[in-house]
């Protein structure tokens, strides 16, 4: 049987989500644990797939990992007490055999915690507002062999007590690309960068590309696969609850001793 699972994870506590030799990463844990309950023998032979991948330092509440096993109530019950502190599930689903997360996501939507209460919420806003549509992001990521078009569907400025929050949505995103928008807002917010400045920005080449913001500050929040998840026990609430609050005394810190550096 295949089973869909949400996962959240606290990501200063890994060095990304992609396996990696000698390091401590999101599949690797999640594989160990997976194995160690007899869910399965091989990630391959279980087809382990993830919705989309993270750099060191991101966390996630709503990644979406999917794998083939012989206990679906094994998986069910014992995932979460399985798994390490750091890593979670939040809900599951049985999904047809070929459901592969990353191809089935037809939305994904990033936050970008600020934690800076100092900055222009009102034109970091209306600058958020000009990422909204089909743009070249050459001059807000990191460019590889991919087009640098992008199109975004949402992007606004949520107002929160620690500070503004960035989030945004779209089908697919380009290394650091999220990170680099964050960077241009807090310009912004900081009155360094006029709003519609975003708007020459998206125009791509030429002029320099903007250095992204630190990892810390980024948590991939919701993959859309297109299936409804049931809920599960989080295991230890009481560790549930202090790990996020660490997490987030961490990122505050994070960000207070870089907010000039970007």
């Amino acid at each position: 049987m295949r089973l869909a699972f949400r996962l959240a994870y606290l990501g200063t506590f890994f060095s990304g989500l992609q396996y990696q030799p000698d390091k401590r990463t999101v599949e690797g844990d999640f594989c160990q644990s997976c194995k160690n309950i007899g869910l399965f023998s091989d990630k391959k032979e279980a087809h382990v797939q993830f919705a989309g991948r993270t750099d060191r330092g991101v966390s996630a509440q709503g990644q979406v990992v999917a794998f083939n096993t012989a206990q679906p109530e094994r998986a069910i019950k014992s995932l979460n007490k399985a798994l390490p502190p750091e890593i979670w599930c939040t809900g599951y689903a049985t999904v047809p055999e070929e459901f592969n997360p990353r191809y089935t996501t037809s939305m994904r939507t990033y936050r970008y915690f600020l934690c800076d209460t100092r900055l222009d919420i009102d034109a970091m806003a209306k600058a958020a507002s000009y990422f909204v549509g089909d743009h070249d992001f050459t001059r807000l990521a990191r460019i590889d062999h991919r087009s640098p078009r992008r199109t975004v569907s949402h992007a606004v400025i949520l107002d929160e007590l620690t500070g503004p929050v960035f989030e945004i949505s779209g089908q697919s995103f380009l290394w650091h690309m999220v990170r680099c928008m964050a960077t241009a807002l807090v310009q912004v917010g900081r009155g360094e960068m006029e709003p519609a400045a975003i708007e020459t920005l998206l125009q791509g080449p030429p002029g320099h590309r903007l250095i992204a913001a630190p990892a810390e500050g980024l948590i991939f929040w919701d993959a859309d696969c297109g299936i409804t998840l049931e809920p599960m026990d989080h295991g230890n609430h009481e560790a549930f609850r202090e790990e996020q609050r660490c997490h987030h005394a961490r990122m505050q810190q994070v960000m207070t001793a870089l907010q000039n550096d970007f």
